[in-house]
């Protein structure tokens, strides 16, 4: 069983680009990706798609984020690396000479003040186009190693989940048990509670009670309360959940569904059974069922 809900991220330095991917999601019904990627990466969104879909991922808001920094543009305190753009620098130069020689001032420019000037120093840029081939075998590691942190955070996550799931079921049985303990013994004392009532109408007018009629009440109660075949059924239900609960696969929309037949048959029981001790149970079984349905949203 595996979250919806992780993170994972990995880092390198490859042919002297540092490149860092993140990956983050959230429950969705279905898969939903979201990519940011630079502009040079941009033609690798269908290529880190289906690299990630093919680790395993299939559910969930999945937002992606690659950033790309190319290490010989930045020195080791962070601040971008220049270069003079020569071009600008001669136009200065020959503006600043025809300056001089059209109104009769002195030409004081040096190279240090030419650096000063704007345009003339800039940034070290990468200007070179690489093939997608080459871009991706680049970025492909690292988006592996940050798919493997993201589906492990998963992994960490659904067992804690999967945990506190297979309590709750645990719970559920021992009170769907005392449902059926408390039917049964609803069912037995239902004869001589009838008996009473009867008796009780009858009083002394000295009629005859119908022992026959009596067992024909008994049986068609019986048959109108009886929940054996929703006991049945929910025993079945609870073990395919508790498979499910232990599952490796994405098993959501799976556990959901049971879910669903599950509170069908709980429904049943508490319209068969008009006990008020039944009755409480009922509900707090549902309850129970509750919580878990609000767990397994985040289920993939």
């Amino acid at each position: 069983m595996k979250s919806m809900t992780a993170f994972g991220r990995a880092s390198a330095v490859r042919d002297s680009f540092e490149i860092t991917v993140e990956l983050r999601s959230v429950n969705n019904r279905f898969l939903d990706w979201s990519l940011r990627l630079p502009r040079a990466y941009a033609a690798l969104e269908d290529t880190v798609k289906n690299a990630l879909t093919a680790t395993g991922i299939s559910r969930g808001k999945i937002d992606v984020t690659v950033t790309v920094t190319d290490t010989r543009a930045v020195s080791e305190t962070g601040a971008p690396v220049l270069q003079p753009d020569l071009d600008c620098a001669r136009r200065t130069v020959e503006a600043a000479a025809l300056l001089s020689a059209e109104l009769g001032i002195p030409n004081d420019m040096t190279a240090t003040r030419l650096m000063a000037m704007p345009g003339v120093m800039v940034p070290v840029r990468n200007d070179q186009t690489e093939d997608d081939d080459v871009l991706w075998a680049r970025l492909e590691p690292v988006v592996a190693d940050a798919a493997a942190q993201f589906l492990a955070a998963r992994q960490r996550e659904g067992e804690r989940l999967g945990a506190d799931l297979l309590e709750k079921l645990a719970g559920i049985r021992v009170l769907v048990n005392g449902i059926s303990e408390k039917s049964a013994g609803n069912i037995a004392g239902y004869r001589e509670k009838f008996e009473e009532r009867l008796r009780a109408l009858i009083g002394e007018s000295g009629a005859v009670i119908d022992e026959s009629r009596i067992v024909t009440e008994c049986a068609v109660y019986a048959d109108r309360v009886a929940i054996d075949e929703e006991l049945v059924r929910l025993a079945s239900h609870f073990d395919a959940l508790e498979t499910l609960f232990r599952s490796d696969e994405p098993v959501g929309r799976r556990i959901d569904f049971m879910l669903q037949e599950t509170n069908r048959e709980i429904n049943t029981i508490g319209s068969k059974c008009s006990d008020a001790d039944i009755a409480r149970t009922v509900a707090e079984v549902k309850s129970e069922f509750e919580k878990i349905r609000e767990q397994i949203q985040n289920i993939e």
